[in-house]
């Protein structure tokens, strides 16, 4: 009988991993059609007993700001063209920081929010944290860093029910992702870690000041000419 269990699990296991490299092979060039966390939000609101219309609109590379792009690695993961899915270092300092207490630290990259938003739940369990970083090493494996950004900024929340540069760029600034000016692509950078409580169009001072302290980075970074590491890092 343990044998047959085990051999069932293998079984299963071989089926998970086939078709979840399956699925990431697929979503290398088709436009996912919605996000687990999108499900997640929905479903929320229905319990909640204030059901919302979620926004999203895919809107390919070419036609998001650049401003966009270097404002969200500024902020979110300054490494991003050269790490292979996991900061260890800053995984390293927050593990450090959580240690001596106070507040939660956390340490994930670009493709890590992807691959949690895209195809998990939200939680901090070691096994989601798990598959969080077997699809986050299938997507750094297959796909381009401009794929792993251009998913990425088509799945981020920006507000209730609003995912993704276009409808977040039309709900704050009323505008295409394309016309995002540098100051509004700060802003909407700026509320990212939590952008059900913090607005991008209407910025808190701490908003504001976050908003600032990234554009010094992108200026550090080197502006959009940053862009072209992504392209000179290593190919799929």
């Amino acid at each position: 009988m343990l044998s047959s269990l085990i051999r069932r699990l293998a079984r299963a296991l071989l089926w998970f991993a086939a078709g979840s490299i399956v699925l990431v092979l697929v979503l290398r060039w088709v436009p996912p059609p919605g996000t687990a966390l999108m499900v997640e939000r929905k479903v929320q609101s229905w319990f909640s007993g204030e059901p919302i219309d979620l926004q999203r609109d895919w809107t390919p590379w070419d036609e998001i700001s650049d401003e966009l792009k270097v404002a969200v690695i500024a902020g979110e993961d300054q490494h991003f063209a050269n790490h292979w899915g996991f900061d260890i270092p800053a995984i390293q300092a927050a593990l450090a920081h959580n240690e001596r207490g106070g507040s939660i630290r956390g340490a994930s990259t670009l493709s890590q929010q992807v691959a949690k938003n895209l195809f998990l739940w939200s939680g901090r369990s070691w096994f989601r944290k798990g598959l969080e970083a077997w699809f986050t090493g299938l997507m750094e494996l297959f796909w381009s860093k401009e794929r792993i950004l251009e998913v990425y900024l088509n799945s981020a929340e920006w507000g209730p029910g609003v995912f993704g540069a276009q409808a977040a760029a039309r709900y704050h600034f009323g505008v295409d992702a394309s016309r995002l000016t540098r100051q509004q692509a700060s802003q909407l950078a700026a509320v990212l870690p939590s952008p059900i409580k913090w607005s991008a169009s209407r910025p808190s001072t701490y908003v504001a000041s976050r908003a600032g302290w990234i554009r010094r980075q992108m200026s550090q970074l080197g502006g959009t000419s940053y862009l072209m590491q992504l392209e000179s890092a290593r190919k799929p």
